[in-house]
């Protein structure tokens, strides 16, 4: 009954469909008629929405699947940022390396000018010198531990030279900051020059290529300025 049915409904399908000249039998499909149709040739009242189902289910309907949303229309989003103008009540270290003091010193200066630029008062500044920039981790975790700040400034300058000790020291500084401020949760802000030769490092110490002291201060700040603000 079932077999019936379905050659009684492609009978009635096929008397609706206007056959080709291309209509023809194939002896591989044991003579059965391969119709090639022409789409143009389709009756309207047989095409396919993309909406609807028009052919025995075979087409599914698409207007219940789920509308993407954008990011932008997403009202809920809070963009959480530190700011460098809000800085009254912040409180800052500062462990300068004195090993390159010809460098440290100049780097200091643009770290004590930028707070000074931003309303730091010089009161809630304190610098802690160290030995060299291996001692600079150490010293900031300690600091960071105390609670009394609300970010450190890490400054020092390794300058490469004729034995791998350079690239110990250099990692050890970069690994010493990193580990300190994790452990004490208080951010702490690499700003170790780690340079080929003495004339790199003059350039970033207010140099033609500026002084990182100054940045890496602004930095301190826009982090301060965040965990007090919004990550408390």
């Amino acid at each position: 009954m079932a077999a019936a049915s379905a050659s009684a409904s492609t009978q009635c399908f096929n008397s609706l469909l206007p056959l080709t000249d291309n209509c023809h039998s194939h002896p591989r499909h044991g003579g059965s008629r391969i119709l090639r149709l022409q789409l143009s040739q389709i009756p309207k009242s047989l095409s396919l929405s993309s909406s609807s189902s028009s052919i025995g289910g075979a087409i599914e309907r698409k207007d219940h699947l789920p509308q993407r949303s954008s990011f932008a229309q997403t009202a809920a989003v809070r963009h959480l940022v530190g700011s460098v103008t809000a800085t009254q009540g912040l409180r800052f270290a500062v462990v300068v390396a004195r090993f390159n003091e010809i460098i440290t010193k100049q780097l200091l200066e643009g770290a004590l000018t930028t707070f000074k630029n931003y309303s730091i008062q010089e009161e809630d500044v304190d610098v802690v010198w160290v030995p060299g920039s291996f001692e600079i981790g150490v010293a900031a975790q300690r600091l960071g531990s105390l609670g009394r700040y609300h970010a450190i400034l890490c400054i020092g300058a390794v300058i490469r030279g004729d034995t791998t000790h350079y690239d110990a020291v250099a990692n050890s500084a970069a690994s010493g900051v990193l580990s300190a401020g994790l452990k004490s949760g208080v951010p702490c802000i690499f700003g170790v020059l780690t340079c080929d030769n003495m004339e790199q490092a003059l350039n970033r110490a207010g140099g033609k290529s500026g002084n990182k002291g100054a940045e890496t201060a602004l930095t301190a700040i826009e982090m301060a300025s965040l965990f007090e603000h919004h990550l408390k």
